[in-house]
């Protein structure tokens, strides 16, 4: 009983996914993918299909999608396809709640095609429906239907859908289509930037449209290696210095409409990417000194970024390139006329921040290019007040050696030295008490 019952299920649950997915085509698993890969897929397939056979009643789980669409699927053709699909089908088992499972960032009409990949493997079949599935590929770990996908979208490229899909590459580490997207922007960049879509991609997600802008202004002898995880938080939970303890963010062929050569910018083209307004511009200049990508940054300052732009609490991208301990941003930026002395709304200088997080190396090449080492920030406190409260040694002892003043009090009466000793930085204790 228990066998007629599981094989039941598996016959209707297989019917309509024939129907829906037009299963009397051949199957294609796109040129993109090697032979070996289409080998594994079609093993895959027998093994899956054939493991249905003795399920039982717990063969099939019910998928809640965002929409509160809900589509049925077998456990087995989940688990095998999707390693991430494996652990949530494992959770729910543990938990033995129920038997469905809530997948909320996923709308119904993308969780079926998705449902008819994962049994068929083939390519979608509603092209329109790519992006979408990309994104779920990406975030549910199904890599042949992500190269798929790929494909689909880099085929119906054009300049208005141009700007947004090279984002969604970007963002989602789709590969062959963001060479894809950047070879046509380079190609059509004028007409592009002419556009909804780029001044929505600007709007919509700044960070990556950063990256999208590097990828197009940019030749391919970029060699920064931007930190992973960074992200932008508030000031400290010490109210009178403002601080911040930030601490950051197979292959597969070209389709045949990416172009063979990846024409670079003209000098019109390039003129137009200054057209973007000096807000953004400098929104995108402090981000990638946040990020610490030289090479962005020069971008951004050949597009005519504003260097001594401020955020909202009234800090430079030198503030921030500073706080993150990028030296040779910091080095670019104090190239080109950074302010060295510029406040921040707790009046602190890039000095204060490099000196709070302990960036001996930017301490001394801020001191060598006359930042000032004993300036105060709102409370009193100096770069070396501000070392020594963090138990930062080497960066206190570049600041000494820059002439700080190491009997200097804050406004609540304490030398660098007291601050030292509160907070049990022996090894800050013993430089600031040498001769």
């Amino acid at each position: 009983m228990m066998f007629r019952r599981g094989f039941g299920w598996f016959i209707r649950i297989f019917v309509a996914v024939v129907i829906c997915s037009d299963y009397s085509r051949p199957v294609s698993v796109t040129e993109a993918l090697t032979v070996g890969r289409v080998h594994e897929a079609e093993e895959a397939t027998a093994v899956d299909l054939g493991a249905l056979l003795d399920a039982g009643d717990g063969a099939v789980v019910t998928l809640l999608a965002g929409d509160n669409t809900q589509l049925v699927a077998h456990r087995a053709i989940l688990a095998a396809r999707s390693a991430v699909f494996a652990g949530m089908l494992r959770r729910l088992t543990l938990e033995a709640s129920s038997n469905q499972l809530a997948l909320s960032d996923i709308e119904g009409p993308v969780l079926r095609q998705v449902l008819a990949h994962l049994y068929t493997l083939q390519p979608p079949q509603l092209p329109s429906m790519a992006p979408q599935l990309l994104v779920a590929a990406d975030q549910y770990g199904l890599s042949v239907l992500k190269v798929q996908c790929e494909q689909q979208v880099a085929a119906q490229l054009s300049v208005e859908t141009a700007s947004a899909t090279g984002v969604l590459a970007i963002r989602h580490s789709a590969n062959m289509l963001k060479q894809a997207a950047v070879a046509f922007i380079k190609a059509h960049l004028l007409s592009v930037m002419a556009t909804q879509g780029w001044d929505e991609a600007v709007v919509n997600d700044p960070q990556t449209f950063i990256e999208l802008v590097h990828l197009i202004a940019e030749t391919p002898t970029d060699t920064s290696t931007p930190s992973a995880g960074e992200s932008r938080t508030g000031p400290s939970s010490q109210p009178h210095s403002g601080h911040s303890d930030d601490g950051r963010s197979p292959a597969t062929a070209v389709p045949h409409t990416t172009p063979q050569a990846t024409p670079q910018p003209d000098d019109a083209a390039v003129s137009h990417l200054r057209n973007l307004s000096g807000d953004m511009k400098g929104e995108m200049l402090i981000a990638a000194a946040k990020e610490g990508s030289v090479s962005k940054v020069r971008t951004l300052l050949a597009m005519g970024a504003d260097v001594e732009a401020k955020d909202e609490n009234k800090r430079t991208a030198l503030h921030w390139a500073a706080a993150m301990g990028h030296r040779e941003v910091v080095a670019r930026l104090l190239e080109v006329g950074a302010g060295v002395n510029a406040r921040d709304r707790w009046q602190n200088t890039p000095l204060h921040l490099a000196a709070w997080k302990g960036h001996a190396a930017v301490v001394r090449l801020l001191a060598a290019s006359s930042a000032d080492h004993n300036a105060r920030d709102q409370s009193g406190s100096t770069p070396l007040h501000d070392a020594a409260r963090r138990g930062r040694a080497e960066a206190a002892a570049a600041l000494l050696e820059a002439g700080a003043d190491r009997e200097d009090r804050n406004y609540g009466g304490d030398t660098p030295l007291d601050l030292a000793e509160r907070n049990n930085h022996q090894s800050l204790i013993d430089i600031l008490r040498s001769s």
